[in-house]
Order: structure tokens, then C-alpha cells, then sequence
């Protein structure tokens, strides 16, 4: 295990400086190290397991066209997933949009006192220690993808991907406000439907 974890550190350290110099073997390298992990990223994303492979290949096709802007002082694997992350976002704009469901319904709804009308617990972490904590990630990820596609976005970005929120505002052209409110109402959302089966025990 940790020789090949070493292993993947020394790639990571020499595959740029391998790849700037036309190296076949580092791009069969980079494409055997990566394409795993990449893969997982943009099915997350976009839920589709060709469009998904799609974005995966765009995303190696971007990387070595742009070889010459990564920086030596950044993580190879850090700057894959960012181009990645990137072009499932693109994908996901370039589909046919329909009418996104409003996520209203899925919020807290509060009595005239400011309690909540129904009992909740309090709710503000994120999926991945959501997804962590309970025993069972399917039922969190198919709550997770009924989400508006706004919101699902913004929380796989910040709490599965762990963009910051600088990053994420700027992957989705929207303000960091905006970035913070809809990772919120997305939060409280997911635990609007993780609620009954948590109370049924299922989780």
C-alpha cells in the first residue's frame, strides 16, 4: 500500500516536467494514475456514466494543452480534479435545461413563534460527513442527486469535491454569497429528505 502510495507521489513530482518533453510513456502514466479518480469526479457530477467518460477525456485533453500553465509548486492530482470538475460543469451547461423544481418545498417551515413546524435536528454539515457518518451512502446520494440542479452543483462542489467557496463561485460564475445560500438551503434540503428514513431506521 505505501509503496505504491510513493509510487504515485514520485509520478506526480515528475510526470509535468515528462510530459512538456513529449514523453509517450508519462502520457500513458498520467492517463493509468488519473483516469480512476477522474472518473469518480465527473460520475458524481453529472450522473451519467458516458458523459461522464466524455468529460473525463475532455478533461486530459485540456490538461495537455495547458501543460504549460501548471505550476510547479501545485499538486498535478489537484490541478487534474479542478480541470475535471471544470469541464462535467461545462457538460452540465451544455445540456438541455428543463424547468429546475423549486426548492422551496424541501426547506425548514417555521411557526408564527420561529420554531420549526416539525422537529428537526439541527443541520448544518456537510454530505461527505454526512455520507461518513451514516452507514448507508447510497440512500445519501439518491437524496443528493433529487436535489434542484443549482443546489445539487454548489453541494457537490463544496462538500463532496471540497472547493472552496471562492473556487466554487468562480466555477459557476455566481457571487460567494450566493455560493454560501445555496449551500445552505441545499444542506437543510438534504436533511428535509434524509429526515424519514433516518426516523424510520434505515440509516
Amino acid at each position: 500500500m505505501h509503496r505504491g502510495s510513493s509510487a504515485i507521489a514520485v509520478d506526480e513530482a515528475t510526470l509535468p516536467d515528462r510530459l512538456r518533453s513529449g514523453d509517450d510513456a508519462a502520457y500513458e502514466a498520467l492517463v493509468r494514475v488519473y483516469s480512476g479518480r477522474l472518473l469518480a469526479v465527473t460520475r458524481r457530477m453529472l450522473g451519467s456514466e458516458e458523459d461522464a467518460r466524455d468529460a473525463v477525456q475532455e478533461a486530459f485533453v485540456s490538461a495537455f494543452r495547458h501543460l504549460g500553465s501548471f505550476e510547479g509548486g501545485a499538486r498535478l492530482s489537484t490541478w487534474l480534479h479542478r480541470i475535471a470538475v471544470n469541464a462535467a460543469l461545462m457538460k452540465l451547461r451544455t445540456r438541455k435545461r428543463r424547468p429546475e423544481e423549486p426548492i422551496e418545498p424541501l426547506l425548514p417551515v417555521f411557526r408564527d413563534d420561529g420554531h420549526h413546524a416539525e422537529q428537526f435536528q439541527s443541520w448544518d454539515e456537510s454530505a461527505e460527513t454526512t455520507m461518513a457518518r451514516q452507514e448507508t451512502q447510497a440512500l445519501v446520494r439518491r437524496c443528493i442527486d433529487q436535489l434542484p440542479e443549482s443546489y445539487r452543483t454548489v453541494l457537490l462542489l463544496r462538500d463532496i469535491e471540497q472547493l472552496d467557496t471562492e473556487a466554487t463561485a468562480a466555477m459557476l460564475y455566481i457571487s460567494q454569497n450566493a455560493v454560501k445560500i445555496r449551500l445552505h438551503r441545499a444542506r437543510q434540503a438534504l436533511r428535509t429528505l434524509l429526515d424519514p428514513h433516518f426516523r424510520g431506521g434505515v440509516a
